[in-house]
């Protein structure tokens, strides 16, 4: 019994990739850059950024604060804490036109500035 002929099959080659090893995209190249969220000068820049606020933020605590709202209403607290994600600042001693609330949650949303003295 004769063994039947196997059928060639034809290889399908993909196109090279930009930077000619075809292992993706150019590191140079503006989607690699997304992916990787940015050159490292950017992340170096934000990493700075950040330690500047979270410093800031630490030098706040305990102190009496200013914070201008969006609704255009600028209110006094002494500044607690902040959560990690940037969510709600924690304040105790809110002093606001209806009165006097020991402790609240301001949202960071709502905040658009704050100041306090040193």
């Amino acid at each position: 019994a004769a063994m039947p002929v196997p059928v060639p099959v034809g290889v399908l080659r993909l196109p090279r990739g930009p930077e000619g090893s075809s292992r993706g995209f150019s590191p140079t190249s503006p989607r690699f850059q997304a992916l990787l969220g940015g050159p490292a000068a950017a992340q170096g820049v934000r990493a700075a950024l950040r330690e500047r606020y979270l410093r800031g933020l630490a030098a706040a605590r305990g102190r009496s604060t200013r914070f201008c709202l969006r609704a255009g209403v600028c209110v006094e607290a002494v500044f607690g804490a902040a959560d990690v994600a940037a969510v709600a600042f924690q304040v105790d001693a809110l002093r606001t036109p209806l009165g006097v609330q020991a402790a609240a949650l301001l949202r960071c949303t709502d905040v658009l500035a704050y100041s306090f003295l040193l």
